[in-house]
């Protein structure tokens, strides 16, 4: 897929996925108009500033998978996976279009920049949608997705309260005492925001994870002040160090990935040494919280599918809820052997940040909320079936953790439930209702008018119920058959003959029924026996 951001704007606005906005807006209002519509918007005059400005272009499902080139948005987990196992490294090349403008030293100014307000508890403008790159001697590139509250003209912060591998970057160049260089990549395609957004084993290169979901190599360019590359096509560079200042400057509030506001947070600065952009660039706001969740999501399904692989579990189907806010909760369908429930949950709450995860059955529809409430309800004793792990890994915007002093990474606990049926529990106990003749009686055709005809036969007499009776014990003597099969198999005589009939058998001790509830002859070797009381 070579298709670059503006081309992927520009079948945004051939299929009707997004509007352009020409009138003069004030930058003040774009977060909220962005929020109310279902389109993608693109303001070309927005009041003060010389750069356009668009957002909320992967705010939905559906973008989401025109992003990708997917028809499914399941199939976003698959490229993913290929891409993963695929891996095409990066190409450099020496003329990248977003060098057209170079703004060094004093020149750099980042109040330049349409950078909209977002939420009204913000501590300020928020760069949102740059892919940062930074190296380590050791470990190589990285790349993630990380916002930039503006502080000065040519100062931000950045959070990395969550440990990952960028943090590690900087803490490890701050315990150095020397700044961590970065490039901060804005307007890129959406695939060079899924790669980065993928947290990849350390040592591994994030671009080219992109480069397989390209199917080609991502272009990247060699910074001006800095030494490290940056993606080529992308709209405006900023390149950058983060001071080794330690996690001591306040930096936020932010309306999170949680939909919630995020707290105040202690963070490095950074130093912003050079802006390079296109000619005409084009100013890409990422839009919390949507816009971050229906790429998020897939990176989830297939580090958890990867590792439940690993564990030799099967699985059928996963959904990393929207409710969880796409980070923390996974419901996971499995063709389940014995003790496989307990292992897939132990597997699965090693994955990323999840919290909380339910393992159902594969009769279970894990994108229906009844389904696997009722799976819990019916499945699950809480003593056996719900394990409690405390003292891992927690990512600091979950609101439920208590406040930690700046710098110290948050523990918190991992739930798992175990919703499929326990070993040694008869399935025969689970087999959900299924009305009889579901699929020949339906109600569309008895409203356009259908009627049934009546049965041909009428057994009225006691003779003719005693010859019916006999028929049906002459077929529960061969093998039992349920109540609805019998009045199936006799559909010919109505239903109240049939029914007479199974009396008279009853009323002449000669009906039992065996431990499925079938009927059968009493006595007989397929009769249920009465559980044994002790005295």
């Amino acid at each position: 897929m070579q298709e670059n951001f503006r081309e992927f704007l520009d079948r945004l606005r051939g299929t009707g996925e997004m509007i352009d906005i020409k009138q003069p807006v004030d930058i003040r209002h774009i977060a909220t108009l962005v929020d109310q519509s279902d389109k993608a918007l693109f303001f070309d005059k927005v009041i003060g500033y010389d750069i356009p400005v668009v957002s909320g272009i992967i705010r939905t499902r559906e973008r989401a998978m025109m992003s990708m080139g997917c028809k499914e948005y399941g199939e976003i987990e698959a490229r993913l996976r290929h891409a993963i196992d695929h891996p095409v490294a990066p190409r450099y090349i020496e003329n990248a279009p977003h060098k057209a403008v170079v703004q060094t030293g004093d020149d750099v100014d980042l109040y330049k920049l349409p950078i909209p307000m977002s939420s009204i508890y913000d501590g300020g403008p928020m760069i949102t949608a740059g892919v940062v790159i930074a190296s380590d001697p050791e470990y190589g590139l990285n790349s993630g997705i990380y916002r930039f509250i503006v502080k000065e003209k040519n100062l931000t912060g950045i959070d990395i309260v969550t440990p990952n591998n960028m943090r590690m970057y900087a803490q490890r160049a701050y315990e150095a005492g020397w700044p961590c260089p970065i490039s901060i990549s804005i307007g890129t395609h959406p695939i060079e925001i899924m790669g980065s957004g993928f947290r990849a084993p350390i040592g591994v290169d994030e671009m080219a994870i992109a480069g397989g979901l390209r199917g080609a190599p991502v272009q990247m360019a060699q910074c001006e002040t800095i030494d490290l590359p940056c993606i080529a096509d992308a709209e405006i560079v900023l390149e950058g160090e983060i001071l080794p200042t330690g996690w001591t400057w306040p930096e936020g509030r932010f309306g999170e990935f949680t939909r919630l506001m995020g707290g105040l947070h202690w963070n490095p600065l950074v130093r912003i040494k050079a802006v390079t952009m296109r000619k005409n660039p084009i100013y890409y706001a990422l839009h919390m919280p949507w816009e971050n969740t229906w790429l998020a999501a897939p990176t989830r399904y297939a580090a958890i599918r990867a590792t439940l692989k690993t564990a030799g579990v099967q699985v059928k189907d996963i959904n990393v809820t929207l409710g969880g806010c796409a980070f923390w909760h996974a419901v996971i369908s499995i063709k389940k052997q014995a003790g496989e429930g307990k292992n897939a949950l132990i597997a699965a709450l090693s994955v990323m940040d999840l919290k909380h995860v339910v393992v159902v059955d594969d009769d279970i529809d894990v994108h229906n909320a009844t389904d696997v409430e009722w799976a819990i309800a019916t499945r699950v004793q809480g003593d056996k079936d719900v394990i409690i792990i405390p003292g891992a890994r927690a990512k600091p915007l979950d609101p439920s953790l208590a406040v930690m002093p700046p710098g110290v990474v948050p523990l918190g606990a991992k739930v798992g439930i175990d919703a499929t049926i326990g070993e040694g529990i008869p399935h025969e106990r689970f087999e959900r209702i299924a009305y009889a003749y579901a699929d020949t009686a339906k109600i569309s055709d008895y409203a356009g008018g259908k009627a049934d005809p009546a049965p041909h036969k009428a057994a009225a007499d006691a003779q003719a119920i005693a010859a019916l009776a006999g028929e049906i014990l002459a077929l529960i003597e061969k093998a039992p058959m349920y109540y609805t099969e019998l009045a199936a198999k006799f559909a010919d005589h109505q239903f109240q003959s049939v029914a007479r009939a199974l009396g008279k058998l009853h009323a002449d001790e000669k009906l039992w029924q065996d431990p499925r509830g079938r009927m059968c002859v009493r006595g007989s070797v397929h009769a249920a026996k009465p559980p044994v009381r002790n005295a």
